[in-house]
Formats: structure tokens, C-alpha cells, sequence
């Protein structure tokens, strides 16, 4: 999975699809099945979090403890959230049996996605880019199937629809942390935390909104107040309208006026 915030060049086993289409196709007669889902080095997006946590029934720390790992990559101020390998042989996810994926229909969007790598690449001034990749691992023999995709085709056939919203979201917000808004704390700063928090804690961050000073603060919408209490994709989006108001003062969100 590309990095939300950082453009990607073609190399000898990534090249730019644009407006082309590739051949692909995977399913268990592929004697390569499952081979891309060990040691796999993966970004997860928040919404990812959401997704799969809501599927296992756990709650976002639970899941975080047991399902993840933060690395400090290319944003040296906030950490990116990995999924976490099994210990095995060959380090085979944990959500991988013999017959597959066990979370397949909440599956992260990376693994959604590949052999497309959608890279949405946030520029400093809010804006988003997206360039559409297609990688070619010599393990891969989905590549030798007879299924011809454009772009468009392939994200309606995983049903990435509806990660568009906030994957495009967070992809700006993590181009605007390159600036290390936190301050000379850096990683170690209580706003670093509070943006992770409402990134990637959707439990933490609903108890912030509805049990602390936060709804006299923002004006938030009665309409997308009330989703939020429920629908933890709401409640992301929400989280991450906060983080643009919170840390650059801009944003869709609006300080109450009280708060003035």
C-alpha cells in the first residue's frame, strides 16, 4: 500500500495504469493463492480500523493491542499504523485460514485494492491527487488470467466506494502532517496523541465528543451528531473534520460561538 501522502514512481514491478486497463484475476485455482498474504508490510487507513473491528466485535484498543504495530515511516511526527503478522512460518496474517480471508468482506483497503495501488497523494494546499498503479510481483500469477479491468472497474468490483470519503480525507490531513503541526514535541506533543486518538480510537474519540467540553465547542450538525453516536464511519469523519479545525483552524468544522 502506498503512503497516503507520498507519490509513487514507476519501477520495475509498478507502472502507471492511468487511463489503461490490466489483466487479473484472483481465486483459489490460482496456484499462488493466499502467497501475497504472508509478511505482508501494510498501512492500515483509520477507516481500515473501523471496518475491522467492527467485524470481529472488538473494540478500536483491543484491536490496536492485538492486531497492530506503529512505525515512525515517512511522517516522522505521526506514526503509521501496520498490521501485525502471526508469528508462523512464513508470517501469514492472522485473519488468513486454508480457505482464505475470514474477514474478507471488511478486508483493508490495500488488500482490497492490489493488484491497484491507488495512490492518493495529499498536497500541502488541501488538495488530493489520486494516480492509479498496478504492481506486478513475480509471485503473482493472477497477472496471466483472462480478466481485462480499467481502474474504475476494479474499485466498483471490491466495492472500495465507500472508502473514498475518508481515505481522501485522511490523505490530506497526513500531507499537512509532514509540517509537524505538533510543535517542537513532535510525537511526544498531547495534540499528536489527540489527532491520533481521533484518527484511529473511535471508542476513545466518541466518549471525547459526547462526555467532554468538545459539543460546546464545534458546531456540529444535529443530523451528523445523531449518526455519530451510532455509525463509527460518521464518527471518523467526524474525527477527522476535528483534526483539520483542531490543528490548522480551517476545515468544515466550526468553533461555536462561544468558543470566540
Amino acid at each position: 500500500m502506498t503512503t497516503p501522502q507520498s507519490p509513487i514512481s514507476n519501477t520495475g514491478n509498478r507502472f502507471l495504469l492511468g487511463n489503461g486497463t490490466f489483466q487479473f484475476a484472483c481465486h483459489s485455482k490460482v496456484s499462488c493463492f493466499t502467497r501475497c498474504c504472508h509478511d505482508a508490510d501494510m498501512y492500515l487507513y483509520p477507516y481500515d480500523i473501523v471496518r475491522m473491528k467492527a467485524h470481529l466485535g472488538m473494540t478500536s484498543e483491543e484491536f490496536l493491542v492485538t492486531h497492530t504495530t506503529t512505525a515512525i515511516r515517512d511522517m516522522p511526527t505521526f506514526p503509521n499504523v501496520m498490521l501485525k503478522m502471526s508469528d508462523q512460518p512464513g508470517k501469514p496474517c492472522t485473519f488468513l485460514t486454508e480457505k482464505g480471508c475470514t474477514i474478507y468482506a471488511d478486508r483493508p483497503y490495500s488488500c482490497r485494492a492490489y493488484p491497484l495501488e491507488p495512490a492518493m497523494i495529499g498536497d500541502e494546499d488541501g488538495s488530493v491527487r489520486v494516480q492509479h498503479y498496478v504492481m506486478r510481483h513475480s509471485h503473482c500469477k493472477g497477472h496471466q488470467e483472462d480478466r481485462t479491468w480499467s481502474a474504475q472497474d476494479w474499485m466498483a468490483d471490491q466495492k472500495m466506494t465507500d472508502y473514498h470519503a475518508p481515505n481522501s480525507l485522511w490523505a490530506r490531513i497526513a500531507a499537512r502532517f509532514q509540517t509537524n503541526p505538533f510543535g517542537p514535541q513532535g510525537i511526544d506533543s498531547p495534540p499528536m496523541k489527540m489527532a491520533f486518538m481521533a484518527s484511529y480510537n473511535m471508542d476513545t474519540f466518541r466518549r471525547f465528543v459526547f462526555e467532554s467540553s468538545f459539543l460546546s465547542r464545534y458546531d456540529v450538525a444535529p443530523e451528523q451528531l445523531e449518526a455519530a453516536k451510532s455509525n463509527d464511519r460518521e464518527l471518523l469523519m467526524l474525527g477527522l473534520a476535528w483534526i483539520e479545525r483542531f490543528l490548522f483552524g480551517e476545515g468544515a468544522l466550526k468553533e461555536t460561538e462561544e468558543t470566540h
